[in-house]
């Protein structure tokens, strides 16, 4: 499995909403104990097993917007005889604005929904069929500069709700590579 956690690289990310991806990798790491720290298609990588299966995690060091070329890279480094059966291997978790805060969705397909990091990836691998697993971010009132809101942090009253939901998505993915995207669908959606 390739478990690929979207966020930005740099200290003055990593607390924002945008960086959902890469919390939730960083959990799935200190859980299982794997260390996400080599380099390889410009990202940083660690290699363990979860739920008794071989699993890459992942966090994209391209910034956002040019996620995709740092999939396409690893996708062509999975050992499988067609790119579909790659494909099969991926899940990718990202933020979404349009999914209230505390909130988790998982898809074995879809558009990407505005979200740069998807319509990256999207367009680097030529297809839209692989598994995603999106945390809400949506605030309760309206925003007027959507840009700015997913690279600010989260205010100190949503931190605990982060939490809960960043453990929740981590049952999700252990789910998801266990018993596969519907079960997880039909147990955390």
């Amino acid at each position: 499995m390739l478990i690929v956690g979207l966020g930005n690289p740099g200290k003055e990310y990593e607390s924002t909403r945008h960086n959902l991806g890469f919390m939730l990798i960083d959990k799935l790491a200190h859980d299982e104990g794997i260390n996400v720290s080599r380099r390889e298609c410009s990202s940083l990588v660690g290699q363990g097993d979860i739920e008794g299966k071989r699993t890459k995690l992942v966090k994209p060091q391209t910034f956002m917007n040019l996620s995709g070329h740092a999939v396409a890279c690893l996708l062509a480094k999975v050992e499988s005889e067609s790119l579909s059966e790659r494909i099969a291997q991926l899940v990718v978790i990202s933020d979404d604005l349009a999914l209230p805060l505390g909130t988790i969705r998982i898809r074995e397909r879809g558009s990407a929904g505005g979200h740069n990091g998807l319509k990256s990836i999207i367009a680097s691998i030529g297809t839209n069929e692989f598994i995603r697993l999106r945390i809400g971010i949506q605030p309760e009132r309206p925003i007027s500069d959507p840009k700015k809101f997913v690279l600010d942090a989260f205010a100190r009253s949503e931190r605990a709700i982060v939490e809960e939901t960043i453990g929740l998505s981590a049952n999700a993915i252990r789910t998801i590579i266990r018993d596969g995207a519907l079960k997880a669908m039909s147990e955390f959606n």
